[in-house]
């Protein structure tokens, strides 16, 4: 079983107010699964450590600060008279003062100094001014009475001293503004501090430091960022393999001092941190969406099956927390790390007994002192012929494989009785006998739901590899476009469908990228696609894609993109380009919001599956009762917005494209196949609520 349900990485900062703007050596968090989150300055960041910590109530919590939990040995009994780092910690709360734009830090290291023999410890004034007692170089010192570094910083290659209190890698001034916020969030939340003392409750702190293994990191983003998040990622994965409790076992023995998560364990931590050496799957040949000559128009069912045989998985593969997975497309199959329910146990509160100590009849058995209880296990043999109290959830004590239900039995302090015969098993669970451990959970391609996280922490499975989010880039084009925030004219349309398109691309679990708006300039949009290959693994587009002077789109991915114009048979929506930027595929969706909104749903989501390491999904559709008439012509499959009423399922008054107040009246979508149909009311029709594309 899993230590934590939640694991966060925090790289802090002595420094003062870090400004807006993401940047580095500021403070940085991270929580397993999730991005990295800059924080302008210590306040803010003790705001954001409290809000998480009260979001995550009810949950085991693992943070990790990139500083020193203690000084070296000597230290904290100098200044409070015991040798306890946690009295250390609330002896810098009472007497550091911090703000955004000022703290004293450095007075508070020259008073210390001035109680020690010599010159020193702390070294290094950041200030302008001279601050007594505190030298600005190290090689001044004189003072002896404590050890340079901590025995951990022995072992850890490249980890410097908590005495520098500025300069290049100096950890000073990270440790003395740092521990008076442990201190107010250790207090106010009942945190456990490792390795000082047992991790019992829901929030621990432990002590990382990130370069400890640099290598490990990913590049193309801030450091810092890149830190916190691999060392989260990190520890929810050793977590889940069962050697985090390995590391922390590391610590023990290292006194007020503190420890190193993964110093003693390096070998654990690299194994962890390091990222899944899967490359990237290639991308898709230029000649995917090419028809085969002669195709004029194209039958739905026929270009989707196209489509599906075009199209293959486009993303990488990621480490997540079983916390984190609900719209995640599994990337391998995942196994049962231990069986559900792990050991035999009562489904009820009542008396447990061997069954074959019983018969028919009335039963009177002698009651042992004593009970079994949901996490609290009867250490005990129950003696053949005797019973015992078993509380719902518990596991089954050795001699019990039998439950009565308590409101069944009569009870006295030295025995119960019951009238049977009771059936063997009665009111137990097998070990295993809802899922057997190593055995296959989900198959690779499965999107997890929320249910599913249920499943997999109940299972033991903590990190799992699953693909990256498809970021589905979504662009409108056209010099009639206006943004809703403005004023139009008549002659102006407001763009409907980027807002649109971006919030299914999210509702779908993807990566929604809003690529803005272009005009009818060729040279914009070129500039525009090219941008877009470095941010999207696949982009919708909608209007400009017919063949019309101001198509630019169409034209643009005619010469450069590879483009295929399938003309598909159906109402609304017949355009559908298709084409590759640069190996990103284009989806050219028609600019009419209705035909839009079909498309999309029908043709771009389970395309979009299919990139994504899900499987190419059609929609579950029900046969219901027609509450509307209708005749319609041979040639096209049609799609009808439509709402269940009483009666049946109700069409919209209108089939105009252009009528986009449909689309929310509307709670699915009545399919109507390529053939004609003449439809009388209660006919029974295909019904397609949006609920079954996701929606």
């Amino acid at each position: 079983m899993s230590l934590f349900d939640t694991y966060i990485a925090v790289d802090w900062s002595g420094g003062n107010d870090r400004g807006a703007k993401p940047k580095r050596d500021a403070i940085w968090a991270c929580a397993a699964g999730e991005e990295p989150v800059y924080l302008r300055n210590r306040q803010v960041a003790e705001d954001w450590l409290a809000a998480r910590l009260e979001a995550e109530a009810g949950r085991r919590v693992c943070v990790g600060f990139d500083f020193p939990f203690g000084y070296p040995a000597g230290f904290a009994e100098h200044l409070t008279g015991r040798e306890d780092a946690l009295a250390l910690w609330d002896w810098f709360e009472a007497r550091i003062v911090d703000a955004p734009d000022v703290n004293n830090r450095f007075d508070i290291a020259g008073e210390i100094n001035a109680r020690v023999s010599g010159v020193g410890p702390f070294w290094f004034n950041g200030l302008k001014r001279e601050v007594n007692h505190l030298p600005r170089k190290g090689l001044d010192r004189t003072n002896a009475d404590f050890p340079e570094k901590r025995l951990v910083e022995m072992r850890a290659k490249g980890s410097f001293t908590c005495w520098q209190m500025a300069g290049a890698g100096s950890v000073g001034s990270q440790v003395m503004m740092g521990l008076p916020v442990l201190a107010r969030l250790r207090r106010k939340y009942g945190a456990k501090v490792w390795p000082f003392e047992a991790l019992d409750s829901a929030v621990a702190f432990v002590e990382i430091w990130p370069s400890l293994l640099a290598p490990s990191f990913p590049g193309g983003m801030i450091k810092d960022a890149a830190q916190v998040r691999a060392v989260a990622r990190a520890m929810a994965v050793m977590d889940g393999q069962g050697s985090l409790e390995l590391a922390l076992a590391k610590g023990e023995g290292s006194g007020a001092e503190g420890w190193i998560l993964g110093v003693g364990a390096e070998d654990l931590l690299e194994a962890a941190m390091k990222p899944i050496d899967m490359p990237r799957p290639p991308k898709l040949r230029d000649d995917c969406f090419a028809l085969p000559a002669g195709v004029d128009w194209t039958p739905v069912d026929e270009a989707l099956a196209r489509l599906d045989a075009a199209l293959r998985c486009v993303v990488g593969v990621e480490q997540v927390s079983h916390t984190q997975v609900v719209g995640r497309v599994v990337a391998e199959p995942v196994t049962a790390r231990r069986s559900n329910p792990p050991a035999p146990n009562s489904a009820v509160d009542g008396y447990g007994f061997a069954h074959d100590a019983t018969g028919e009849g009335d039963q009177v058995l002698p009651l042992l002192a004593g009970r079994a209880a949901a996490g609290g296990a009867y250490g005990g043999t129950v003696p053949h012929g005797s019973a015992i109290r078993v509380l719902t959830g518990a596991v089954l004590p050795d001699g019990v494989d039998t439950v009565v239900l308590e409101e069944d039995c009569s009870v006295t302090d030295t025995h119960v009785a019951f009238r049977g015969p009771v059936r063997p098993r009665a009111n137990t669970r097998k070990a295993g006998e809802d899922v057997v451990a190593g055995s296959d959970v989900f198959a690779k391609g499965h999107m997890l739901r929320a249910q599913d996280a249920g499943l997999l922490a109940a299972l033991g499975v903590d990190a799992l590899p699953v693909f990256k989010r498809l970021r589905v880039g979504v662009l409108s084009t056209g010099d009639e476009l206006v943004d809703p925030s403005q004023n139009a004219p008549p002659d102006r349309t407001y763009d409907a469908n980027r807002p649109m398109l971006l919030q299914l691309a999210a509702a779908w679990n993807f990566e929604a990228v809003d690529l803005g708006h272009v005009r009818d300039d060729r040279a914009a949009l070129k500039a525009r696609l090219d941008e877009a290959v470095g941010q999207c693994d696949v982009i919708l587009t909608s209007g400009g894609a017919s063949a019309g002077d101001e198509d630019h789109v169409s034209a643009l991915l005619r010469e450069q993109g590879n483009l295929q114009a399938w003309r598909i048979a159906l109402k609304p929506g017949r355009p559908l380009a298709l084409a590759l930027w640069q190996g990103v595929p284009v989806f050219g969706l028609p600019g009419n919001p209705v035909a839009a909104f079909v498309c999309a749903l029908i043709f771009a989501r389970p395309a979009c599956l299919k990139l994504a390491g899900a499987a190419f999904a059609e929609p579950q559709g029900f046969m219901v009762p027609a509450a509307f008439e209708k005749r319609k012509k041979p040639g096209r499959r049609e799609y009808l917005r439509a709402r269940m009423g009483s009666d049946g399922v109700e069409v919209f008054a209108s089939e105009g494209s252009g009528r986009i107040s449909g689309l929310s009246w509307s709670d699915g979508m009545v399919e109507l196949p390529d053939g004609a149909m003449d439809i009388a009311r209660g006919d029974l029709v295909r019904y397609l609520p949006y609920g079954s594309f996701g929606l």
